[in-house]
């Protein structure tokens, strides 16, 4: 399922996720000083400079352009001076955003804290706020977070979906539904009802077909295939091979690049001692999509099946320099071994 209906992070961390960190926390290095008096920051250098009245201003525009420029460390040094200057709202979402995006979530975390005390009234303090309590592990934190916007608002319907993808991810899968439930009777769109259908399909549960055709007569253009893909998950796990492989088939025909669809697709047929085909399945999906991991698992899996040992090995070490985290492939290759 992957990315199905997640939400885009918040803000200014869309602006570059392709940053990196530097080693600078503080005052700047006479490189980065050299830096800031070169166009196209120099003119704000300048002013900043020249003692203007409004210092926490040209602090932000500085910083701003800085981070349009993929230099945010610097960014986050005006930033910080901008917010000790003048602490209001749209400062601390931008400074907490980048420091998020150079690698310091803690020193994010503290700022969202305080922010959320300063501005209680501003809902994008508490889900950012949420996001980076996930990306440190402090999944309670994030739970809490979101239950206290919820006794607050009731009516939160966003705070519901995201509670429900927490939950989901924690395998509450009952609390996952029962969030999920609310969102959507709350804002009946189609991301929540997907989300949702998924959850269901997972479960076995009929209603993920009912949502998932839902969404489909109201596709004008004909070009969605998560429904489908959903439908395809459900059949498989009731047991309905065909159906879901025909499922399967629709997405590919919408989408030949979606790789997902083309995994599940083999699995059936893997399973079903049918490694020829199988095969060939998996090895259209890394055609597509070098760069995707389950694919060569896959094909990995089809050759250990058939007594190709060192072809297998092959396939799963590449899999496992794609994805480093792929702890099947590493078993599989131990045991080939």
């Amino acid at each position: 399922m992957g990315n199905l209906g997640r939400s885009c992070f918040y803000l200014m961390l869309s602006l570059c996720l392709s940053a990196t960190a530097c080693n600078g926390h503080g005052n700047n290095t006479k490189e980065e000083d050299a830096i800031l008096k070169k166009p196209p920051f120099a003119a704000l250098t300048d002013s900043i400079n020249e003692n203007a009245a409004d210092k926490a201003g040209l602090y932000f525009r500085r910083g701003d352009l800085l981070s349009r420029n993929d230099r945010h460390e610097l960014a986050a040094n005006d930033y910080k001076k901008a917010w000790e200057l003048h602490p209001d709202e749209t400062t601390g979402l931008r400074y907490a955003s980048t420091l998020s995006i150079i690698s310091r979530p803690q020193e994010a975390i503290r700022l969202l804290e305080d922010c959320r005390k300063k501005f209680p009234g501003n809902p994008g303090f508490a889900n950012m706020l949420a996001d980076l309590y996930l990306q440190v592990g402090q999944t309670k934190h994030a739970l809490q977070l979101y239950n206290d916007m919820l006794r607050a608002d009731s009516s939160d319907f966003e705070a519901w979906y995201e509670k429900g993808l927490l939950e989901e991810k924690t395998q509450d899968t009952t609390g996952a539904l029962a969030s999920l439930r609310r969102a959507f009777t709350l804002q009946p769109v189609n991301t929540y009802a997907l989300e949702l259908a998924y959850i269901y399909a997972m479960t076995r549960n009929a209603a993920s077909i009912g949502l998932c055709d839902a969404v489909l007569q109201k596709d004008s253009t004909h070009e969605l295939v998560d429904p489908m893909f959903i439908k395809g998950i459900y059949y498989a796990n009731i047991g309905q091979t065909k159906q879901a492989i025909v499922q399967f088939d629709s997405c590919i025909r919408r989408d030949w690049k979606f790789t997902d669809a083309y995994r599940e697709k083999g699995i059936i047929l893997f399973h079903q001692a049918k490694y020829a085909e199988a095969l060939e399945v998996f090895q259209m999906s890394v055609k597509v999509s070098n760069t995707y991991p389950d694919g060569y698992f896959w094909i990995g899996r089809c050759y250990e099946a058939t007594g190709h040992k060192e072809e297998a090995t092959l396939f799963y070490q590449r899999a496992l320099a794609l994805d480093k985290d792929f702890t099947e492939a590493r078993d599989r290759i131990q045991r080939l071994k």
